[in-house]
């Protein structure tokens, strides 16, 4: 950029002077909230987020320097939303990725579970896990809710890595078994209504910014 298109030094500090009205008015909204979903807190957060922005660029364009405020968006994850207004159908997609930590573990459980399920003066027919951690899986996820695995996952010698819930919008219900075959080929970011993340790699950058001593802006 050249030194005639950069912007004053009064026009950076102009920009700093509104990112400050912007923390108060975001402030004050907070502490006047009338519920989770406050159409003003929403207002002031986007004015915020705004001010913000310019006052980076300014700055960056007057003095080549930063600030370290990360604005969270929509665009950080996911595409704009771009499925119907009023849906009438919805999908829920569920990942949740686990490590077999403790093989023993698992391998009890499932033989145990088997065990039940054969029931008092079963004969040779009895199913057993033996060593095999394949047929133990099959017999837990075949025994549990998804939900029930996840709540009890180290009762079962499993560790959890990654998960991802996303709640999609829809025109209409899908006819019965038409996905079946497929079930997340049709998986479409911009139906997404909203989308809830677990993973370890954020402990990490909450950890990371616990480091830093420098000022934030941070939206709810």
């Amino acid at each position: 950029m050249s030194d005639a298109a950069q912007p004053t030094a009064a026009e950076v500090r102009a920009a700093a002077e509104a990112v400050k009205a912007a923390i108060d008015r975001h402030l004050d909204a907070v502490e006047r909230r009338t519920g989770d979903d406050d159409p003003a807190v929403y207002d002031a957060f986007n004015a915020l987020a705004a001010a913000a922005e310019v006052y980076d660029e300014l700055l960056y364009d007057r003095y080549d320097e930063v600030t370290p405020f990360e604005i969270p968006g929509a665009d950080d994850s996911l595409p704009p939303y771009a499925g119907p207004a009023e849906p009438s159908a919805l999908s829920v997609l569920i990942r949740r990725d686990y490590v077999v930590a403790e093989p023993p573990r698992l391998l009890a459980q499932a033989q145990r579970l088997a065990d039940v399920d054969a029931g008092p003066g079963a004969d040779d027919t009895t199913p057993v896990v033996g060593t095999s951690v394949h047929a133990a899986l099959g017999v837990l996820f075949g025994e549990y809710e998804p939900d029930e695995i996840a709540s009890r996952h180290k009762e079962f010698g499993l560790e959890e890595g990654d998960s991802t819930l996303w709640v999609s919008a829809g025109e209409a219900a899908p006819e019965p078994g038409e996905w079946l075959g497929a079930p997340f080929e049709d998986a479409d970011p911009e139906l997404v209504v909203c989308r809830f993340d677990v993973s370890a790699v954020f402990d990490e950058e909450d950890d990371a910014d616990e480091d830093f001593a420098g000022p934030a802006v941070r939206g709810a």
